[in-house]
């Protein structure tokens, strides 16, 4: 893992750079890929349910206004699930990951640039009028400053820019954790009075931030991911009660409190905490297995 460690670290803030134009099923050297072609159906599949959906007539009485929720979401979410590579191939041990955080960063790319184009045809297609509405709506405004950050990303991921701008270039793609707060904070005032998802994926990011936040040789220790689990659920309950106490008439405390009662399920804060407390017990059973296999 020693090679594709030091080449993770080179890239570690960043989508990847590809080598030139090829099927995306192929890897760089050209060989077909079950790994990026599970990838690629993964970023496809909520595409073609959508299109089924809309086919079938199943998206509502507004599909168009469906269709915008839906494409912003999967953009968000596949933001998250780019950044999340690195973290999960390093402490997985499982680098063969590295080589889909650029399929997955233009995915999200792609399911954002999906996202705008709906959202101006519910304006009719008429651009002035579109411009207009996300100049005078802040959150529309967000949503389009992080569109327009992730596609400098996108643009700038190949080899060759990636040669042009040197060391400057891992520092344009560190952009990339400003922009995902950006598409979380337009996320959270577009759900209004439901942020569940919302709140889930800003615990999914604290944690993100927290493991670079880490000394590198803490990063795969289980007591340490253990707390950073802890420390994002507890977080993510705290952004929970802040948004619905700053933002909406709800009742913020007993939103809180209902992350204490399991009786309808896991509030979006303790689904962070399982989460996290899955992937230390990925890396126990993972130790395990090396062990018995080393004796």
């Amino acid at each position: 893992m020693g090679r594709a460690a030091s080449h993770a670290a080179r890239q570690d803030e960043a989508l990847p750079a590809a080598a030139g134009i090829s099927p995306p099923w192929r890897d760089r050297a050209g060989r077909f890929s079950w790994l990026r072609l599970g990838a690629l159906a993964l970023l496809s599949a909520p595409l073609v349910a959508l299109i089924l959906g809309w086919a079938a007539g199943t998206l509502g009485p507004d599909p168009v206004e469906r269709a915008s929720h839906e494409t912003g979401r999967w953009a968000i979410r596949f933001l998250v699930l780019a950044l999340a590579v690195t973290p999960l191939g390093r402490v997985l041990g499982w680098p063969a990951l590295f080589a889909l955080r650029r399929m997955i960063g233009l995915g999200a790319l792609g399911w954002a640039l999906l996202h705008l184009g709906i959202y101006v045809a519910e304006q009719n297609w008429v651009l002035w009028r579109a411009a207009a509405e996300i100049a005078q709506r802040f959150y529309l405004a967000l949503g389009f400053a992080a569109l327009c950050g992730l596609a400098v990303l996108g643009w700038t991921s190949t080899d060759g820019w990636m040669k042009r701008l040197g060391r400057r270039w891992k520092r344009l793609h560190r952009l990339v954790f400003l922009l995902a707060p950006l598409a979380l904070l337009h996320a959270f005032i577009q759900s209004k009075s439901d942020a569940s998802e919302a709140v889930l994926l800003a615990g999914l990011l604290l944690w993100l931030l927290g493991w670079r936040a880490l000394p590198a040789a803490w990063q795969g220790r289980p007591g340490a991911l253990l707390a950073l689990g802890l420390g994002a659920m507890l977080g993510a309950a705290l952004i929970e009660f802040l948004w619905y106490a700053l933002a909406t008439s709800l009742p913020a405390a007993r939103i809180a409190r209902a992350n204490l009662d399991l009786a309808f399920g896991p509030r979006p804060a303790v689904w962070v905490g399982i989460l996290g407390l899955g992937l230390v017990a990925l890396v126990l059973a993972r130790r395990i297995a090396g062990r018995r296999g080393a004796a």
